[in-house]
């Protein structure tokens, strides 16, 4: 046995003093491993007692955004325990989600305060299930690695920002380094004018909150002081660890034909009440840019491309702009509010994008709803009198969780080729309405996908479209897991169903904060309150698949148990409420916990026999002229015996949004993949 390089023999231990001395040692060692945390203080001026954040026991306020939305940055080391306490006791009592669900996060709860453990540097939010809209209450907890640099304020040649409150904007020059140092939160913009070799560095904050109309759409306007992070005709640019908030209606980081531009470590959260014209990246023209390891929450488009951009009158929509080349964004974390998580040109511009690729990419939260046309993961539109080439896009690696349609591809003048999906997984949910080729569009392929539900490969083609080529997932289908009424401590077996099991590793993320490895496994849940504390029973069970040259595989399943007190309710009369009726009666094939899910955009109750209803969220206004609201989930998960059971629908009376052809009634459980209900 060797410690710290130094030999030792058993035997030898044989004096008081040298056990005290290997104690000693072993104490030393386990202080020297211990996780080292940096806290910040957070300004008065921007601090929040709405919720306090405990970091290895060591407390502090959150920082407010924008709209609803608190952060805390902190560096780590390494593996920490958090605490978050709500202001009101009962914040917590509908449940708690920690995105993104691939992380396996569920918190212990003990009335307003939630504890859980974090792996080290990342990046992750915090809400109540189904709380992702312009109105969610949510939390961001980033944890950046420690900071290397060995910058200071006596640093030579860098314009430095110390922790505190500074009211001014940021003029970049030619050269400069800029930093912004942890607990520094600047009001103001950084603008990036024209200039060359400049690096913006530290994990600081900037906070834009600008003189923008709130109920109209100024804030495309390409000048300086009107975007948190503004670049004109820049190049050579390096943005590292800062936060940028955007808090009035005003896009957030726009870049005009800037050049060799690189963002790591970034987070950008845009959040008002008019829940619009937020977006987190634009391009008007230019490219060159690498975005990594960042995170976006936008109230618009997480990220857009457009070859100009200079207002909505007809005359300047048609004056064709510069191409955009070359953009790869790679482990980042993207949720937006409304809209799309990419969009590409628009209904009446023209130019030319090329080489977009998009990897190992977390889609927390995806826009409901259409702005004429449904948002999507990749949305690129210049229907009807757009034009262009939009070539050569690849999006490898996707985890969608609250997503809505996977592409809409309209583009009636040349042309939209050579689109590539590559590795695109549900986590969970279905997509909410169909995707759509349309115009001139050829080369789209979607391979090794899981969508696990409505949306699926086959998409609508219209207008000579050619239709997607679809290549079916080859080394993974899913998994299986033991049947019959599951209860809490019961053990449930778990097997994958892979073609192949050499050289693979297959990880399995139980949805109730634990995990396991191996083709095969056992798991016994400790109680059934569902994954989201939400007392549903319904855990969201993740398996992992990674063979040796890297490519990876995910796929999902509801697995619910029952409640040892869970009782049964009769619904409410049709009469009692206005909503009209209808009943499926299926037929279950086992014993087991079964999930539905309906997909509508009315007002709608679901109960599944005498069961409590569950109504659908808050209605979603579609946006742009699109007519009726946004589709949305209801989902009830039950324990059901071997037999004939109905699920009854109530809905308001009214008009369906009629682009997904609702509603549609889903069901999942043993043996069964989500699918229609027959």
């Amino acid at each position: 046995m060797k410690i710290f390089g130094v030999g030792w023999r058993w035997s030898a231990l044989r004096a008081f003093g040298a056990w005290v001395v290997l104690v000693v040692v072993l104490l030393a060692g386990s202080a020297w491993a211990a996780t080292r945390v940096t806290l910040y203080p957070v300004p008065a001026e921007v601090s929040s007692s709405r919720f306090r954040v405990s970091i290895d026991g060591r407390s502090t306020d959150m920082l407010h955004a924008a709209s609803n939305y608190y952060l805390l940055n902190f560096d780590t080391s390494g593996r920490v325990m958090v605490t978050v306490t709500a202001e009101d006791a009962h914040f917590w009592d509908a449940g708690v989600e920690v995105q993104p669900m691939r992380l396996g996060i569920r918190p212990v709860r003990h009335g307003a305060s939630i504890t859980f453990p974090m792996e080290g540097p990342g990046k992750l939010t915090i809400t109540r299930p189904g709380d992702h809209f312009s109105d969610a209450v949510m939390l961001m907890l980033f944890a950046n690695p420690e900071d290397h640099s060995g910058i200071t304020a006596t640093t030579p040649k860098v314009r430095y920002y110390g922790a505190g409150v500074h009211h001014e904007n940021i003029d970049a020059h030619s050269g400069d380094t800029i930093y912004l140092a942890g607990g520094a939160v600047v009001f103001g913009s950084l603008n990036l004018w024209q200039v060359q070799d400049v690096h913006v560095l530290g994990t600081g904050t900037i906070i834009y909150d600008g003189p923008q109309n709130p109920h109209s759409d100024e804030g495309w306007m390409q000048k300086p002081n009107w975007h948190v992070l503004v670049m004109d005709e820049a190049e050579r640019v390096e943005i590292d660890g800062i936060t940028c908030i955007t808090r009035s209606r005003s896009w957030q980081i726009q870049m005009k034909n800037s050049r060799h531009i690189g963002f790591y470590n970034v987070k950008a959260i845009g959040g008002n009440p008019n829940d619009a014209n937020q977006d987190g990246m634009d391009w008007l023209g230019g490219g060159d840019t690498t975005v990594r390891n960042s995170f976006f929450r936008a109230s618009d488009d997480d990220f857009a491309l457009q070859g100009n951009w200079d207002g909505y009158d007809a005359d300047v929509m048609r004056v064709p702009g510069q191409n955009v080349s070359n953009i790869t964004i790679e482990d980042t974390i993207v949720s937006t509010s409304i809209s799309n998580t990419v969009r590409v040109n628009w209904p009446e511009k023209t130019f030319n994008s090329a080489h977009f690729h998009m990897s190992n990419i977390d889609v927390i939260n995806m826009g409901f709803g259409a702005c004429k046309v449904p948002f999507a993961l990749l949305e690129i539109w210049a229907d009807p009198a757009g034009r262009g080439s939009q070539r050569d896009y690849r999006l490898s690696d996707i985890r969608m969780e609250d997503w809505y349609s996977l592409y809409q591809l309209r583009q009636p003048l040349p042309g939209i080729r050579d689109v590539v999906f590559d590795g695109v997984w549900a986590m969970d949910g279905p997509g909410m309405v169909a995707s759509v080729v349309k115009g001139d569009v050829a080369g789209v392929t979607l391979k090794d996908a899981s969508l696990q539900g409505f949306d699926g490969a086959k998409a609508h083609a219209e207008d000579g479209a050619e239709q997607p080529v679809v290549e079916q997932a080859t080394g993974l289908s899913g998994f299986a897991y033991s049947g019959g009424l599951l209860r809490a401590r019961k053990r449930v077996r778990f097997e994958a169903k892979a073609a192949m099991l050499e050289g693979r590793r297959f990880e399995w993320i139980f949805g109730d904060g634990t995990r396991a490895e191996g083709h095969e496994v056992e798991h016994a849940f400790a109680d059934a309150e569902g994954t989201l504390l939400d007392g549903s029973g319904r855990f969201r069970v993740l398996l992992h698949v990674k063979d040796k040259a890297g490519q990876q595989s995910w796929t999902s399943e509801s697995v619910v148990l029952a409640s040892d007190v869970k009782k049964a309710a009769t619904a409410a009369s049709d009469a009692a409420d206005g909503r009209v009726a209808f009943e499926r009666v299926v037929r279950v094939p086992a014993d087991g916990g079964y999930t539905f899910t309906l997909l509508t955009s009315r007002d709608s109750l679901l109960s599944v026999d005498d069961g409590v209803a569950v109504g659908s969220p808050t209605g979603r206004v579609q946006v742009c002229g699109a007519e009726g609201n946004a589709v949305q989930p209801v989902r009830v998960s039950a324990v059901l015996t071997a037999g004939e059971h109905r699920i009854r629908v109530r809905q308001m009376p009214g008009i369906e949004n009629a682009e997904g052809n609702q509603p549609v009634l889903l069901w999942e459980g043993p043996g069964i993949e989500r699918q229609v209900v027959p």
